[in-house]
């Protein structure tokens, strides 16, 4: 399969983020594009991670359409042939495309991420150890690094375009949304992350924390969009090497992270653009991170040829 660092198509750009191209696909419709970026720290490697945009892809399809019983979302296909069919000139671009593009509704995105929490750890934990609290409510005093939280929390995020998305009250987003829309984006978020706890957990994997992204389409339906229950959007843990008050490794970039943390404590990159060079380890072991977080999930290896 392709190895993509960016894709190159003949349609108008919506938006080029750290991962993805958007596309204006006509129609009320977007085209999106994983490509096989990676970052962290907000930085872009300059090295691409093998498979990771078509696993992206393909597990939030797999969500898309095991979680539609709960909200309407925007997918319409991730079928390689089925955009083709629906864009037919772009089957000059077939290999762009296969196994990490979306053909999706257009929405109005909400500008803000519906984050649920199950376990304390990232910036929750980070936020508890300063005040307490999460997401301004308070938490029992005594708690350790990814212990497990009394009960599901849900705390809103802002988006931030650069930078890191900043945890809000509850109270905020109502403000900012309404009370009614407020209360379905909390209790769509809530249920969505019990119906992914059921799943993940007979996969042997704890699913401690995800962030959901809604919008709101023409005929003014609330629509999950963007990407769900991947490892870019959420904690997946091994359960059975859980152990609470320290930090748990996890089904994602964590092999890019810890090399690089050992960069930032050597004092051999300062957190900055320009990105350090990746040792071919590093990326191996992040792909396959994500190629078994794949076949956990699925039950089925990720088509990769």
């Amino acid at each position: 399969m392709t190895l993509l660092t960016e894709s190159t198509l003949p349609l108008p750009v919506v938006r080029r983020g750290k991962v993805r191209e958007v596309y204006d696909a006509g129609h009320d419709r977007l085209l999106l594009v994983a490509s096989d970026r990676v970052s962290a720290f907000d930085v872009v490697m300059s090295e691409p991670v093998q498979h990771k945009g078509t696993a992206l892809t393909q597990l939030s399809a797999f969500w898309f359409n095991r979680l539609a019983h709960i909200v309407p979302n925007h997918l319409i296909t991730a079928s390689v042939d089925g955009i083709l069919d629906a864009l037919p000139d772009l089957r000059p671009y077939r290999a762009q495309l296969t196994g990490r593009a979306m053909l999706v509704r257009r929405t109005e995105p909400i500008a803000f991420e519906c984050v649920v929490r199950a376990y304390l750890a990232g910036s929750a934990w980070a936020e508890y150890r300063k005040s307490g609290t999460l997401a301004g409510e308070p938490l029992p005093p005594g708690l350790v690094q990814s212990d497990a939280l009394p009960h599901l929390l849900f705390s809103p995020a802002t988006k931030a375009e650069t930078g890191h998305d900043e945890n809000v009250t509850y109270a905020t987003l109502e403000a900012a949304l309404g009370g009614e829309l407020a209360g379905r984006l909390r209790d769509i978020s809530l249920a969505l992350f019990e119906a992914g706890q059921a799943h993940a957990k007979p996969c042997g994997i704890i699913l401690a924390d995800t962030k959901f992204e809604f919008g709101i389409d023409r005929a003014g339906a609330l629509v999950l969009i963007d990407e769900v229950f991947t490892p870019d959007s959420s904690r997946f843990w091994p359960a059975d090497e859980y152990v609470p008050g320290r930090t748990q490794p996890s089904f994602d970039k964590q092999p890019l992270r810890d090399y690089l943390d050992g960069l930032r404590a050597k004092g051999e990159w300062d957190g900055n653009p320009p990105p350090p060079a990746l040792p071919a380890t590093v990326i191996s072991a992040t792909t396959a991170r994500y190629l078994e977080a794949f076949r956990l999930l699925t039950g089925m290896d990720l088509a990769t040829s």
